[in-house]
């Protein structure tokens, strides 16, 4: 087999950033990692390209072997290729951030190999190489991404109420929103569902549940420009 004379080899890896929504904070998966260097520190979820795989079949790989999932909403971000990121060997790493819903995934995710766990963005621990930076580089495109389409519904629940919407918005763009107006401008939207029932374990009147209806997200995701105005990106 023919080579390209004289370049050297890399290696590809991906890394995923995952976000979680527990209807009060937003949140980030990650993993101990299993072996040297940086062993049973906190790592971003990742591995390596396989020689006959995508680098987002790869992506898709390591989300499924974390949390039992398919067809996760996943989107690749940037490439992280700085020489010395990996001490062993020149590795570049693809990042993607996912988003799930954490209390319909919870079992999934325990019943796997790895030590996983839940992180508020505001809490995060040391992390190994430049994992660090990959969440805070994925925290702006999911803040950009979300303020053009309505993305953050993925994180949610199949019923939800207002109030919890409102939070997740205001956690992702780091504001406090005009409620009166997001709730109108939602509205407009018809993206939700007014539901008949109430959650009322966090208020005494209770709130109405919403959910969202499934055939204008899918049929006008691109159409919804702007879908929060003036957001902070950074």
């Amino acid at each position: 087999m023919k080579k390209y004379a004289k370049q050297s080899r890399l290696l590809v890896a991906v890394d995923c950033i995952i976000f979680g929504f527990d209807g009060f904070k937003l949140k980030v998966l990650l993993v101990k990692r299993s072996f040297e260097p940086e062993k049973d520190k906190w790592s971003l979820m990742g591995g390596f390209v396989g020689p006959q795989e995508s680098p987002e079949n790869a992506a898709s790989r390591v989300l499924t072997q974390l949390t039992g999932l398919k067809d996760v909403y996943m989107e690749q971000m940037r490439v992280f290729g700085n020489p010395d990121r990996d001490p062993i060997e020149r590795t570049i790493s693809i990042t993607y951030f996912a988003l799930i819903d954490i209390h319909k995934y919870e079992k999934q995710i325990d019943e796997q190999q790895y030590h996983a766990e839940w992180f508020s963005l505001k809490e995060i621990p040391s992390l190994i190489f430049d994992h660090k930076q990959m969440i805070e580089h994925g925290k702006l495109n999911l803040r950009y991404k979300a303020s053009l389409h309505p993305i953050l519904f993925e994180l949610l629940p199949d019923k939800f109420t207002l109030t919890q919407v409102i939070d997740l918005f205001e956690q992702v763009f780091d504001v406090l929103l005009d409620k009166r107006n997001f709730n109108r401008k939602l509205s407009s939207t018809k993206l939700l569902v007014k539901q008949k029932d109430k959650d009322k374990m966090h208020s005494k009147k209770g709130a109405y549940y919403y959910k969202l209806n499934k055939k204008i997200y899918k049929d006008k995701f691109g159409a919804f420009l702007n879908f929060i105005s003036n957001p902070k990106i950074g």
